[in-house]
């Protein structure tokens, strides 16, 4: 499955109710985990983003729903990076 790596910052909507920003990614979190995405990790960062996440997603169409519906919420602003393991890297490379 595809890995990708997304950064999220706080709007201003979603600042206005932090106490529940667990409780929100724990609701979002079970729901891609019922689409078939696989959560690797999940974590509140200091610095200029406010959570990043691991995810592995069941193809490239799955991963873009996921992304509209967390955008819809209003709470969050994401940047979404494809990470790509060892394995892949040397696949992609041998193609060179």
């Amino acid at each position: 499955m595809p890995a990708y790596v997304v950064l999220y910052r706080f709007t201003d909507d979603g600042r206005k109710d932090l106490k529940e920003t667990v409780r929100r990614a724990a609701e979002v979190r079970k729901t891609n985990e019922e689409r078939g995405f696989k959560v690797l990790g999940h974590y509140w960062t200091q610095g200029r983003f406010d959570l990043v996440t691991i995810v592995e997603a069941p193809d490239e169409d799955a991963m873009m729903a996921g992304l509209f519906n967390i955008a819809e919420a209003g709470n969050v602003h994401s940047e979404t990076l494809r990470a790509f393991s060892d394995e892949d890297m040397d696949r992609i490379l041998s193609r060179t």
